[in-house]
């Protein structure tokens, strides 16, 4: 075997190194949801919480039909609006605690080489929701598609990866 010249071993090594750097930018780090994560999860419930009693005279209470139909309440008398990131986020949460309960899935931190997120998963596997932002993404292009349809999504996906409970 040649011995290698400099430049050639230099090269090497550089491309080594990229190839390193790329695959740890793929890796996807899973956590608990840290107590800084609660904390915050748990201010923007009351946000919107205090929202709907302080204009509808009710609160969010685990039902879907009463928490989704407060969600669309909130965005058709524009009490939250399209630039309100952070209430639409909230509305998010709101959503992702419905779609938890009703599908069996847990909120977990998702880090990827884009970043850190809240996501829903099911059980341990790669199935993720991330329901914190599919209202305000949409509503930040103007998209009004009721939020009753994007959980009939959410849930329509969901579908396709949870096995049928027996005798069903």
């Amino acid at each position: 075997m040649k011995h290698l010249r400099p430049w050639s071993y230099l090269m090497l090594v550089l491309t080594w190194a990229l190839c390193t750097q790329a695959m740890a930018k793929d890796e996807l780090i899973v956590s608990n949801l840290t107590q800084v994560d609660l904390q915050y999860m748990q201010q923007q419930r009351a946000l919107l919480g205090d929202l709907t009693a302080r204009h509808f005279g009710r609160q969010f209470n685990g039902s879907r039909d009463n928490d989704l139909g407060l969600l669309q309440r909130l965005l058709d008398q524009e009490l939250v609006r399209n630039d309100q990131t952070r209430e639409l986020q909230a509305m998010g949460i709101i959503m992702g605690d419905l779609l938890a309960a009703e599908l069996g899935m847990d909120w977990v931190v998702y880090e990827d080489r884009l970043g850190r997120s809240r996501a829903l998963r099911y059980k341990e596997t790669d199935s993720y929701l991330f329901p914190a932002t599919m209202i305000s993404r949409r509503r930040a292009v103007d998209n009004r598609t009721p939020v009753a349809d994007i959980y009939r999504k959410a849930q329509d996906t969901m579908g396709a990866v949870i096995p049928p409970l027996p005798f069903q």
